[in-house]
């Protein structure tokens, strides 16, 4: 019987909304409720250094709020790491991030970063928080990632999902397979598996196919078909969607 592939639920973009007009609505908190409630697997929020998205005291209203585990995504910066080591959320996902960019627009570079990322590493595992590193899927980085003794690496899927996107079929077909090598490579080092970046339901199937993978994040596309068909059917397409590619594969 194949694994059942976790899905964390990305709120970020509820906070978008709301911070383009200021005030209180939407709010990501009520999101992450109505997430959980729908049979979300856990709760991805980014705080960025511009606070674009989520703020501190959404993380704070959301650690009481809601029984998932919550995924804090955070750049390796020492104000970052002061707010996850007071809240201690279940997981930290090291991402990198430039002020300019719109959204991630690739993975951190753990081996050429290593000493940097390495005492935010230690210091988040000690406090009890699991650690994930967000990498693109190149094996020089899985090992790095090792190296590190981070438990869990998430692999950047936009470069595949951007291809599906485009129909671009034979760039998506060598995108998919670095995603399976470094999958496969990352799993023999001990590694659990996560993937995320850019997923639709077009190109949701076959990331979840992956054998390897335990865990999908995905936020920015099921915000926005919740303005179309409400939050809970979204998520419920997303999981049946997950599902029958599991099972199929």
């Amino acid at each position: 019987m194949s694994t059942r592939v976790r899905l964390g639920v990305n709120i970020d973009h509820v906070a978008t909304i709301r911070n383009a007009r200021g005030g209180a609505a939407p709010d990501p908190v009520r999101a992450a409720i109505i997430a959980e409630q729908a049979g979300a697997d856990g709760i991805t929020l980014h705080i960025r250094e511009d606070r674009r998205h989520v703020r501190e005291d959404d993380l704070f209203r959301m650690v009481e709020a809601v029984k998932l585990p919550i995924n804090l995504e955070m750049a390796c910066a020492e104000e970052m790491l002061a707010s996850a080591l007071k809240v201690k959320p279940h997981a930290v996902c090291l991402v990198p991030e430039r002020r300019e960019e719109r959204t991630t627009e690739g993975g951190l570079d753990v081996a050429g970063q290593h000493n940097h990322v390495a005492p935010f590493v230690r210091q988040l595992r000690e406090a009890g928080v699991r650690v994930s590193l967000f990498i693109d899927p190149d094996l020089r980085q899985m090992e790095a990632a090792q190296s590190l003794g981070a438990p869990v690496v998430e692999i950047h899927t936009g470069a595949f999902c951007e291809a599906v996107a485009e129909d671009d079929q034979a760039r998506a077909a060598r995108e998919l397979e670095a995603i399976r090598v470094a999958a496969k490579d990352g799993a023999a080092r001990g590694l659990e598996i996560h993937a995320g970046h850019g997923i639709t339901y077009e190109s949701v199937s076959p990331i979840a196919a992956v054998p390897e993978v335990r865990e999908l994040n995905i936020g920015h596309f099921i915000v926005g078909e919740a303005i179309f068909v409400g939050l809970p059917n979204a998520i419920a397409e997303m999981r049946r969607r997950i599902d029958l590619a599991r099972s199929a594969a």
